[in-house]
């Protein structure tokens, strides 16, 4: 018997049978009920920002290596992002999204529709065909840039009972930049992206929230004014929710190399930036930590900081960095963290906890290795950096999804 086994806060959360749970791990060869690790039964996470590529983008990512990978990370629902061939604007569209997770999906998937066809933006999907079988509406990847249709969408999602989750970019402002508008890209002669681009449509939108009473989700903030603005729409009373993401918690743009594995949109940002996003999930201002992975082919993340693709792989090592970076440094406690990854993204988007739970050894430390990656993206910021926590089990709905070898 695992007598080291710890069940983290048992009152709330509704964990299998203890002897069930015994008998999963006890088939685990590689772990053992007599050493001195320290294991701990969590609830299943949920991720509200992946990107599982499929379909359109299946050489970068399938459902079934996507699932797959998340449940190595310990989390059992994910809510995938739009940014699709087709893009799911009308029913038909997403029915093909549909058929492939029902085949594939490992874990519990939720999809986004888009909030504009194609995600263009310049005429809303159908949101009423589409609101009964996805998640919420995002145009991730892309800002809607005019201010009367993301008013209007707003209003539109308000009546169906659905949240706008944005990603906010002015275009105007990208001056064609692929990292940081600071003092990396000028040592470096690299085209930086302001941080005006991304607070400034942030600013926008909360107001049109408060005007619509809409239900308004920020993806991927990283500047500290996107903080300043949301904390005082909250305050104010605005239905505004945010995340940001692990690598944003932990770096910033001193730490860039010349590799396409320190790239990713918004970029890496200042020092102030991720000072102000730790308070942000101190106080409660940052309700979510989502990874948005998003994986690409080898030689699309090859090509340096100027030529590869935006994004990073980033749902097999969110736990383990977090609890290393944020935990075990004293930043926040771990019920908080556990808030940010599974208690509110479930509660604001309404996803059901039910028989999902993970088990993990918090004592182990070992190094990120890629290689050693389910998801066919490898690319990750986070490479040989020494981290705590080691996934051994993940179960969904009763059903055991990953399991350590």
């Amino acid at each position: 018997m695992f007598s080291n086994l710890i069940y983290f806060n048992k009152e709330k959360y509704s964990y299998p049978d203890p002897d069930k749970l015994q008998e999963k791990l006890s088939s685990i060869s590689t772990i053992s009920a007599s050493d001195d690790n320290k294991y701990v039964v969590f609830p299943g996470f949920c991720d509200i920002h992946v990107h599982l590529r499929e379909p359109g983008f299946s050489y970068k990512e399938k459902i079934s290596t996507g699932t797959a990978a998340a449940a190595h990370g310990g989390y059992t629902a994910v809510c995938t992002m739009p940014n699709l061939n087709p893009v799911p604007d009308n029913l038909p569209h997403l029915n093909e999204e549909l058929k492939i997770i029902e085949k594939d999906a490992l874990i519990k998937v939720y999809p986004y529709a888009s909030i504009t066809v194609g995600e263009l933006g310049y005429e809303l999907s159908d949101f009423d065909a589409l609101s009964d079988h996805v998640i919420a509406f995002s145009d991730d990847g892309r800002g809607v840039q005019t201010e009367d249709l993301m008013r209007e969408a707003m209003i539109k999602a308000k009546s169906l009972g659905k949240t706008i989750v944005a990603h906010c970019e002015v275009n105007d402002l990208l001056n064609g930049g692929y990292i940081h508008a600071g003092n990396y890209a000028k040592k470096h002669n690299h085209l930086g992206i302001s941080s005006e681009s991304e607070w400034k449509q942030v600013e926008r939108d909360v107001k049109l929230a408060d005007e619509t009473g809409a239900s308004y989700h920020v993806c991927h903030i990283s500047t500290k004014e996107s903080v300043d603005i949301i904390r005082d729409a909250k305050m104010s009373g605005v239905d505004v929710s945010c995340e940001t993401a692990p690598h944003y918690l932990v770096f910033t743009d001193s730490d860039l190399e010349e590799d396409g594995r320190w790239k990713m949109n918004p970029p890496l940002r200042s020092a102030d930036d991720r000072k102000a996003l730790i308070q942000g999930i101190i106080d409660g201002t940052i309700d979510c930590i989502a990874t948005d992975h998003a994986p690409h082919r080898d030689d699309e993340k090859s090509r340096g900081l100027k030529n590869s693709a935006f994004g990073i792989s980033g749902i097999e090592t969110a736990f383990p960095i977090l609890y290393t970076e944020l935990v075990m440094k004293k930043i926040i406690p771990l019920d908080r963290l556990i808030e940010l990854i599974n208690d509110n993204p479930r509660k604001r988007f309404g996803i059901p906890s039910l028989n999902d739970y993970s088990v993990w050894d918090i004592s182990s430390k070992y190094k990120i290795d890629s290689t050693k990656f389910i998801s066919m993206g490898h690319s990750t910021p986070f490479e040989g950096m020494e981290v705590f926590g080691r996934c051994l089990l993940t179960v969904c709905d009763g059903k055991t999804v990953y399991k350590i070898k």
